[in-house]
């Protein structure tokens, strides 16, 4: 009688204190795995170009020998891989809403495979540009894994979900560029390996064809493993409830304001990832820090391994402690800083050298990096609660893509075609693209307070 008593008691005070606790859910390892595998090829081909890309782009006729003009060309590469992007992406997350997320995941890998090889076998700047611009228009990938991660995820596991996709990420962000390092010019590095004048002609293949072994390896896999998370329709709704609702049905108030706070992070986030390595590269004297591509290869490779520890160690618990509101708007406090950082590391370098002081600047401004990037998490939680309805939870996740390509089109062309025309025409002492950016960044932290204290409850 006395243990009924005590149960009764600690259920009427735990109703009373509004304090029990939620379990959550067990995440389903296989799909999660297989899912992360897919993902994980997206970042590795995207960054293993980043060590070299500004090298590759220098050897080329089109400078003619002005490396102060391969930040117009290199912006202008992953510009048009952008905006390519944006034109098929909403289409790509329509199409999993209809026929499924898998068959588009695959069609998406092979795109990024085909994009890649070819980038490899590039010889002048316009083959690159067709290049990355395959890789845009065949890849729907990125809206199409949120959706994917969404369905596989409840309320009360989907921190940790999301948090594991960004580890993931930031995994192929530390595989990547330490691949394209490393291997890249192999016939100098390796001489006694690779003989033949192939590498010669074709220095750069090396990276892209050990990033395309790894696609091809992960395609299979999931073709063998993985299943289909699109739910199928059930008799007991009515149709028009089930199926997905029109584009102009998408814009209400919580997709909105959750779409133009993921666009204002990637596009000052994109220009960001355009800056460092540009930045890296460039020689003292206008502005960089004259790093090789192994060194800035190894920077960033740290980056994104210092960046997978903590989200696996401590994004969950920071978001359960915080909430989503808190830990994206402490996100957007770091752009304006890491921005910031720029000209002083610059200053520093063309007084002192690259001396113990640019390396602790730079280890601070990836370190602010780390907390940036958790923003992504929360803003991907709020889009997935935004959909007016689960059958058009690709559409809005290809929605959010498309505006975010459109922003990321901008800002690597924006970003480094505003570093060479501040060092051309020493704009700001030629810290005038920071300057900009700097303000930029200010004036997105008010934009984040617009966001709720509390995601939106999910619609059926």
């Amino acid at each position: 009688m006395s243990n009924n008593g005590a149960s009764v008691c600690d259920e009427e005070t735990a109703l009373l204190t509004g304090k029990r606790k939620v379990v959550p859910t067990p995440l389903p390892k296989v799909q999660i795995t297989v899912l992360l595998l897919l993902q994980l090829c997206d970042p590795i081909c995207g960054s293993s170009i980043y060590p070299y890309i500004n090298q590759l782009v220098s050897g080329l006729d089109i400078t003619r020998g002005d490396e102060r003009k391969v930040g117009y060309y290199v912006g202008m590469i992953e510009s048009l891989y952008y905006a390519t992007e944006a034109m098929t992406v909403l289409q790509w997350g329509r199409a999993s809403d209809q026929f499924g997320r898998k068959p588009v995941l695959l069609f998406g890998l092979f795109g990024v495979s085909l994009s890649i090889l070819s980038f490899g076998l590039s010889r002048t700047f316009w083959g690159l540009v067709i290049s990355r611009c395959l890789c845009g228009l065949l890849n729907g990938n990125l809206g199409v894994m949120k959706s994917t991660m969404a369905e596989l995820t409840d309320p009360t596991n989907r921190a940790e979900g999301f948090a594991l996709t960004q580890v993931t990420w930031s995994g192929g962000l530390t595989i990547g560029p330490m691949i394209g390092g490393t291997f890249a010019r192999p016939h100098e590095r390796f001489p006694r390996l690779f003989t033949g004048d192939f590498w010669k002609e074709y220095p750069y293949f090396l990276p892209c064809g050990i990033v395309t072994g790894f696609n091809i390896v992960a395609f299979l896999v999931a073709l063998l493993f993985f299943k289909e998370t699109l739910p199928e329709r059930s008799s007991d709704v009515p149709l028009n409830a089930s199926k997905p609702i029109p584009i102009r049905q998408l814009f209400t108030y919580p997709v909105l304001i959750s779409v133009s706070n993921y666009v204002v992070l990637a596009f000052l986030e994109i220009a960001l990832l355009a800056l460092i390595p540009l930045f890296m590269a460039m020689p003292i004297e206008i502005g960089g820090l004259g790093f090789s591509p192994a060194v800035i290869g190894f920077v960033l490779g740290c980056f994104g391994v210092g960046f997978a520890m903590f989200q696996v160690l401590l994004f969950a618990r920071i978001i359960r402690r915080f909430g989503e509101r808190r830990v994206f708007i402490a996100g957007m406090v770091t752009l304006p800083l890491m921005f910031a950082s720029f000209p002083v590391m610059s200053m520093i370098a063309k007084n002192y050298g690259v001396t113990w002081m640019v390396w602790a600047i730079l280890g601070c401004t990836l370190s602010l990096m780390v907390i940036m990037n958790m923003g992504y998490c929360c803003i991907f939680i709020y889009i997935t609660t935004s959909a007016p309805n689960k059958r058009s939870l690709g559409a809005t996740n290809g929605l959010s893509q498309t505006t975010v390509s459109i922003a990321r089109a901008i800002g690597p062309a924006l970003a480094t075609a505003m570093f060479s025309f501040s060092v051309e025409n020493n704009l700001l002492w030629g810290y005038g693209v920071y300057f900009a950016f700097f303000l930029c960044g200010c004036l997105a932290v008010p934009l984040s307070m617009c966001l709720p204290n509390k995601v939106w409850d999910e619609k059926d």
